[in-house]
């Protein structure tokens, strides 16, 4: 695996077609276990991407599963909304994005998933990396996701 890193995001307006691609991924569910994988960002059409990733789960009982998940993004006025793969779509989250620090583009959104909340960060680095969070709780689940993707040449 090579990794290569992109000049930078540009504007809000960019980061859709920049996504474009394969990327590594690396996740850790805290207190759960880990996830190493790939995730693929296709054009479906103008302003839309599909996203699927797979990937080698590990969790902290030593249960190792394969995993797998897809999304689409479709871009909106200084950002993207994300959508669970289902017919008809369903909105995940809507991210808006704006400046942040060390030259970053950042924006975060929430998801009630029955009671449990979900809080999302999306924080698309200087060198061209991005990392996801989602912070869950609530009756059922409590835990952070942290994945970090780095383009794959």
């Amino acid at each position: 695996m090579h990794e290569t890193l992109i000049d930078s995001w540009g504007d809000a307006s960019e980061v859709m077609t920049r996504l474009i691609g394969s990327w590594s991924l690396n996740r850790i569910v805290e207190g759960q276990g880990k996830m190493q994988g790939f995730a693929v960002f296709t054009a479906l059409d103008e302003g839309s991407l599909a996203y699927r990733e797979q990937g080698h789960l590990k969790q902290l009982n030593g249960t190792e599963l394969q995993a797998e998940r897809e999304y689409i993004f479709s871009k909106r006025d200084q950002g993207f909304e994300v959508f669970f793969k289902e017919n008809p779509r369903r909105l995940f989250h809507g991210i808006s994005l704006s400046a942040s620090v060390g030259g970053a583009l950042s924006g975060s959104a929430g998801h009630l998933c029955n009671l449990d909340d979900y809080r999302s960060t999306y924080t698309f680095l200087a060198d061209g990396r991005f990392v996801v969070r989602h912070v869950v709780s609530g009756p059922r689940k409590h835990y952070t996701i942290t994945t970090a993707y780095a383009r794959v040449s």
